[in-house]
């Protein structure tokens, strides 16, 4: 199982962070032969909080991905119309078993052609934008599974997601294993009711 996480320039670090670490956890603990890489136009990409990553792999010589997470940030907007990382995505994502973002990795499925007819999420702030773009049901959900694509709504909606997507590959009582071990339970320490996003 190879899982190829793409970066590019100004990538929301926890967006791509969290499933790497649910996938990387599962590969180093639970089954040695899930593969995680990471994938970008070069080496080494910095995130929009400027955390710098060295990545595994260029887009032309990157292995076949079995599964591909887009994840979002402010790089999303110039990684539209970015020819090599858009090719990238559709050609990756089209042969993948399944497609995943999260956030406004969403944008960049989107323009890849491979949300064309699906119901799909991103950040709660971008969904009208989103839908905008057209050809897309929006819909206000944590993360939304549509055939072989799944999306997550914004920078922590990624884990969710991460772990969701194991719980379609392995089954929920192997994902629940998971999540125990990398001790996801989460408790915000301000959160009330009525505060979450629209």
């Amino acid at each position: 199982m190879n899982i190829a996480i793409v970066l590019f320039p100004d990538v929301e670090e926890l967006d791509f962070a969290g499933p790497y670490e649910v996938f990387g956890m599962a590969a180093n603990y639970f089954w040695q032969d899930w593969r995680v890489f990471t994938v970008a136009a070069a080496s080494p990409v910095k995130g929009r909080c400027g955390l710098s990553v060295n990545v595994d792999y260029a887009f032309d010589d990157a292995p076949a991905a079995d599964v591909i997470v887009v994840p979002g940030g402010q790089g999303t907007r110039p990684g539209m119309e970015d020819d090599q990382l858009i090719g990238y995505i559709r050609r990756a994502g089209g042969a993948a078993q399944w497609v995943t973002s999260v956030c406004t990795g969403a944008f960049l499925l989107h323009r890849a052609g491979l949300l064309a007819g699906r119901r799909a999420t991103t950040y709660w702030a971008q969904r009208e934008t989103l839908a905008k773009m057209g050809g897309v049901e929006v819909v206000a959900e944590r993360w939304v599974h549509d055939g072989n694509v799944v999306t997550a709504a914004g920078v922590s909606a990624g884990i969710d997601m991460a772990l969701y997507l194991v719980g379609q590959l392995k089954g929920p009582g192997e994902a629940r294993r998971l999540q125990q071990a990398i001790e996801y339970d989460p408790a915000p320490p301000y959160q009330e009711v009525g505060a979450a996003p629209p």
